[in-house]
């Protein structure tokens, strides 16, 4: 086998060419590709000094296709590039980019011409190698990837489904991906769910939802009997939620600002359309009745776990929620005696930047952060498998409307969906694509329809299931590294013992959309980081630790009660008789906990990462 071609330079011109526009009366265009992005440079009727759009990152691209006229006269192929750049405010938005392959005399050379570059651009967008002096064409992708969307159509303040319907279902349409959308109905359905699949059938399973509809997928996977294959399928998350840490995570690692509500679901959902996959740590967290459930966020105790419980009753105000649980918990801020034991990481991490360096308090071990570096297939209950979405007229660039005589599979003249991957298959940009030949088909019982899904009339929230047990898991790894439960902790170990305001145990960076717990935490570093809070602060000071939570500088203020250490697992054993406790966001059985990390177990979808700081 042939060694792969070298990486290629950032500004290293792979394609290059003279494309016309459309309608064809307008400008011509000189288009260049780069593994970064596509350059474009008007020609005539005059060359632009200073070129308005010309650069277009891949990074915002979503993805392409190519089109023809069904005007037998016309012998041009079209290009249409989706991208979603950001706007004079800096939200995104989504703006179609068509060009006319002209430059042969028949249909044929010029679609080939167009298909060379929707090839090589898909290629770029999903990671897959160009060939270095090989021909470019439709043969070198894949079949597109087979996706699960799970969606809980009362995430956030109800909003769900339309971000869905508007947002994701087009945007992953636009890059080719094929999927299959089921509607959750109540807490643990997603469990149930994947409990139940043919996971062969699929290539990701990705929740439009909060945190909370992950974790009942991560743990539904590692209950199965075949959880060792199962915890291997690539998951990922579309923010919808009124909790959004993992997708804050994500977005940071993506290399975009800090984003909220729809402008963080076009980042993620940008992400995703690029594809791939990173190892993601999970934390095996024994409770008290020895029953276990997997964490991909975070442990909580004392404050943090107040808010989050005690706001589920503001869930209609979206992320609002947590801002007024913090107003009302710092209100009548509480202390819990507890016992905090843990496995420190066995070399010390020296801190990345003095920015971020960590309050020692004399009798505890602080560490600095890390630097930065075969199942029954049961029916899937309301399915819908592309879904058909309003039809976008295509649209020249520059041009705020469609052209008057040409649409997209409607209507006289128009151009029709050409196929930009291998086989004869027709291909149409806007609508959402048929299924593919050898697409798992689900059973549609009950279908969606178009319209958003009913709503209780009396919140907008789903009934509430009485006394629905969080979801715990029979498989799963075993933990190496912990004795059981009331049995004394081997040596190496440090324990605290006092009274906390919080204690958090958290795996990634986010512990909220626009919260950083863990500045330099990694999904796949291997460690679980423990933050704590001692008694004796202030209301005003632990205030002030949020508000630089939103940079993830409070390490940085020197706040002497504010405890930090990376570690391996750990053992918590509240002492005050009343508290709550969570597992990503889920409330669980009150009592002492253990827990482990188990580094790489499962995998999430973030896209390829990027330069934080560096956004396009």
């Amino acid at each position: 086998m042939a060694p792969p071609p070298p990486p290629l330079a950032a500004s290293t011109p792979l394609l290059h060419g003279e494309f016309g526009s459309y309608p064809a009366r307008g400008p011509r265009f000189a288009l260049t590709l780069t593994p970064q992005a596509l350059h474009i440079q008007r020609l005539r009727p005059k060359p632009e000094a200073r070129p308005r759009g010309g650069l277009v990152p891949l990074a915002e691209v979503s993805g392409c296709c190519t089109l023809r006229s069904r005007s037998p006269s016309d012998p041009a192929a079209y290009l249409c590039i989706y991208t979603y750049p950001r706007g004079r405010r800096g939200g995104r938005r989504r703006a179609a980019r068509t060009f006319r392959a002209d430059g042969a005399a028949t249909y044929e050379e010029n679609r080939a011409e167009a298909q060379r570059w929707a090839t090589a651009l898909t290629c770029l967008l999903r990671g897959l190698p160009l060939p270095g002096d090989g021909e470019i064409t439709p043969e070198l992708l894949p079949r597109p990837p087979r996706l699960l969307l799970l969606i809980n159509p009362f995430g956030g303040r109800g909003l769900a489904w339309q971000w869905c319907k508007d947002h994701v279902l087009p945007m992953i349409s636009e890059a080719g991906l094929s999927f299959n959308l089921i509607q959750t109905e109540r807490q643990n359905h997603a469990r149930e769910l994947v409990q139940g699949l043919r996971l062969s059938e699929w290539d990701g399973i990705v929740t439009v939802s909060g945190d909370g509809l992950l974790y009942e997928v991560l743990n539904g996977l590692l209950d199965r009997p075949d959880w060792e294959e199962a915890v291997k399928m690539p998951v990922g998350i579309l923010p919808c939620g009124s909790g959004n840490a993992l997708a804050g995570a994500v977005n940071q690692y993506g290399g975009f600002e800090r984003a909220l509500g729809i402008d963080l679901l076009l980042n993620c959902s940008l992400l995703l359309c690029r594809g791939g996959g990173h190892p993601l740590d999970l934390l095996s967290v024994t409770l008290a009745s020895g029953s276990r459930c997997f964490s991909f966020l975070a442990v909580a105790w004392g404050f943090v776990s107040d808010v989050d419980i005690q706001s589920e009753r503001f869930r209609a105000l979206g992320s609002a929620r947590f801002t007024l649980g913090t107003v009302l918990g710092l209100a009548t801020l509480h202390t819990y005696r507890g016992r905090l034991s843990y496995l420190p990481a066995t070399v010390e991490p020296a801190s990345p930047t003095p920015a971020h360096g960590l309050p020692r308090a004399k009798s505890e071990l602080t560490l600095a952060p890390a630097p930065a570096p075969p199942v029954a297939h049961s029916p899937l209950h309301r399915s819908v498998s592309d879904l058909p979405l309003p039809q976008p007229a295509l649209m020249s660039p520059g041009s705020p409307e469609p052209p008057p005589l040409l649409s997209i599979n409607g209507g006289d003249p128009e151009l029709a969906g050409d196929w930009a991957a291998a086989g004869d298959s027709p291909l149409s940009p806007d609508p959402l694509l048929p299924s593919l030949p050898g697409s798992p088909k689900a059973a549609l019982l009950s279908p969606i329809t178009e319209g958003a899904p009913e709503m209780p009339a009396s919140s907008g929230l789903l009934p509430p299931t009485p006394d629905a047990p969080a979801a715990t898991s029979t498989g799963g790894p075993p933990d190496h590294l912990l004795p059981p439960l009331g049995t004394p902790l081997p040596p190496g170990w440090v324990t605290l013992e006092g009274d906390f305001v919080l204690m958090l145990a958290i795996s990634p960076s986010h512990l909220g959309a626009e919260l950083v717990a863990a500045p330099h935490a990694r999904f796949d570093d291997g460690l679980v980081h423990l933050c704590w809070v001692r008694s004796g602060i202030s209301r005003a000071a632990l205030l002030r630790l949020f508000l630089a939570m939103e940079r993830g500088n409070q390490f940085s203020l020197g706040c002497p009660q504010l405890g930090y250490a990376a570690a391996h697992a750990f053992r918590l054993e509240p002492l005050t008789p009343r508290g709550v406790l969570t597992v990503d966001g889920e409330q669980v059985e009150y009592g002492p906990l253990q827990a482990q990390v188990h580094p790489g177990l499962g995998t999430l979808l973030t896209g390829p990462p990027g330069r934080p700081g560096r956004e396009p």
